[in-house]
């Protein structure tokens, strides 16, 4: 019987497969746009559920969403924090 529950060995990341391996550390505190993407992309990929993301990275729940909501607005480079800045006043203030 085919387990579906199995989670695959790598996904498609920013710049490439990722796989768990490949993930930021755990201690990791200087997050990068690539990063985070590789974090959003392992979740997306079934490597990582949104949760377990949080518990392992020390994120908000709050946080991760609103990872979620640049990178669907603009993309990679929306993840770097002065782009992230700039858009979330443009959309405040619009």
């Amino acid at each position: 019987m085919l387990d579906l529950k199995t989670k695959p060995t790598s996904v498609a990341g920013p710049l490439g497969p990722v796989t768990v391996g490949d993930l930021p550390s755990s201690s990791t505190t200087y997050w990068t746009a690539r990063r985070k993407a590789e974090v959003l992309a392992a979740i997306d990929g079934g490597l990582m559920d949104f949760e377990e993301a949080c518990e392992r990275y020390r994120l908000s729940r709050e946080e991760l969403a609103a990872w979620r909501r640049m990178l669907d607005r603009a993309g990679v480079p929306g993840l770097r924090i002065t782009n992230r800045q700039r858009l979330r006043d443009q959309y405040i203030f619009e």
